[in-house]
């Protein structure tokens, strides 16, 4: 195994997920307010985008794309790039499918085929933030904003991490402490075929300094009452009572 291994195993695993992402990528494509995260909370109560328009954008692990549609429907110009040509495949047919077109480039987010400096946003929905190394994906993540460009990603939460399971067949997370926090950084699951990277907060705010950026804000999710999901590593009343799900916002020093 070399050092980044992950890269082909995450690689692998999505060509092979890519199918369960279809309905899921449709029905958000096809919603024209954002809607964050696995509990689809909605823009206007989370406040995550800043304007758009006229701004080159990329999207770090893009899936089937729905939020680079997002993005352009705001009028952006947006670029997606991903590590699993079938996610891409499934992207290119709902551009068809929704009459929205931009570039899709299949790459791995932590080496972008991107020139320096070219884009004013970088935005990742549980993309390049959770399935590619924060030590490779930040710092190229600043290499390609231009100086003043925002960085946006959502994620896992680093207490939920905290309090999960190591197997989805043990349950939900849990009300306790059951791994540190101290040393978090690669995840590999004995019953998923895909690494993960976590980072505690500490460690995530040095990275991003380190990196050239500004941390604005840190947007920690709660999901409405009544909310639903398909994903099973959470429940409601846990996620009322503590966050699953959080979002970084960052600004790339200017010169």
């Amino acid at each position: 195994m070399t050092e980044q291994d992950y890269v082909q195993l995450n690689r692998s695993a999505w060509d092979d997920y890519a199918k369960e992402y279809v309905e899921p990528g449709r029905e958000a494509w096809g919603s024209h307010e954002p809607r964050w995260g696995i509990w689809h909370v909605a823009e206007s109560q989370l406040r995550v985008l800043p304007d758009v328009r006229g701004r080159d954008t990329v999207e770090l692990g893009c899936g089937t794309g729905y939020v680079s549609a997002w993005l352009a429907r705001r009028g952006a110009r947006p670029v997606g790039i991903d590590n699993s040509r079938a996610q891409l495949d499934s992207a290119r047919k709902f551009q068809r499918e929704f009459g929205i077109e931009f570039p899709l480039v299949h790459a791995d987010a932590e080496l972008a085929p991107f020139a320096s400096e070219s884009f004013d946003l970088a935005i990742s929905e549980y993309g390049a933030c959770l399935w590619c190394d924060p030590y490779r994906w930040i710092p190229e993540a600043s290499r390609l904003l231009r100086p003043g460009g925002e960085l946006v990603f959502l994620s896992h939460s680093a207490l939920v991490m905290l309090c999960m399971p190591d197997l989805e067949v043990d349950g939900p997370a849990r009300n306790v402490l059951i791994r540190d926090q101290f040393g978090m950084h690669r995840f590999d699951w004995s019953d998923y075929p895909g690494t993960e990277f976590h980072l505690g907060h500490g460690d995530l705010y040095r990275l991003l300094r380190k990196s050239g950026f500004d941390v604005e804000d840190l947007i920690e999710v709660r999901p409405p009452e009544g909310s639903t999901t398909r994903h099973p590593f959470v429940t409601l009343d846990w996620a009322r009572r503590w966050p699953c799900e959080e979002i970084w916002k960052a600004r790339k020093a200017r010169a």
